[in-house]
């Protein structure tokens, strides 16, 4: 569980990033969860954008996407999301996101 600080850390790094992912008009698929999770163990936070006929459930996919790759939800702000999951593969490799305490 993320605390406000290490969301409030997280949001500023996600400021400039572009979305990595973008949810079309068919929703979350198998290859696009796939996408999703092999974009978190390569890099811990990941933008998402969601598609105009969407629009309205953007907080109900960040949940969804989220509980399929055990990640967790940074932001829920308009048409995109931020999700993060701490990847060990990138620690061991001396990499990864330092979040405050």
């Amino acid at each position: 569980m993320l605390t406000a600080r290490q969301r409030a850390f997280l949001r500023s790094l996600s400021q400039n990033r572009s979305p990595a992912l973008q949810i079309g008009k068919e929703g979350l698929s198998g290859p696009l969860i796939r996408q999703a999770d092999e974009y978190l163990a390569a890099h811990e936070l990941m933008k998402v954008q969601v598609g105009r006929p969407l629009a309205a459930d953007v907080r109900f996919l960040a949940g969804e996407l989220a509980g399929a790759c055990a990640a967790e939800i940074v932001q829920v702000i308009g048409h995109r999301f931020v999700l993060y999951r701490r990847s060990e593969e990138l620690r061991r490799e001396g990499g990864g996101i330092i979040l405050p305490r």
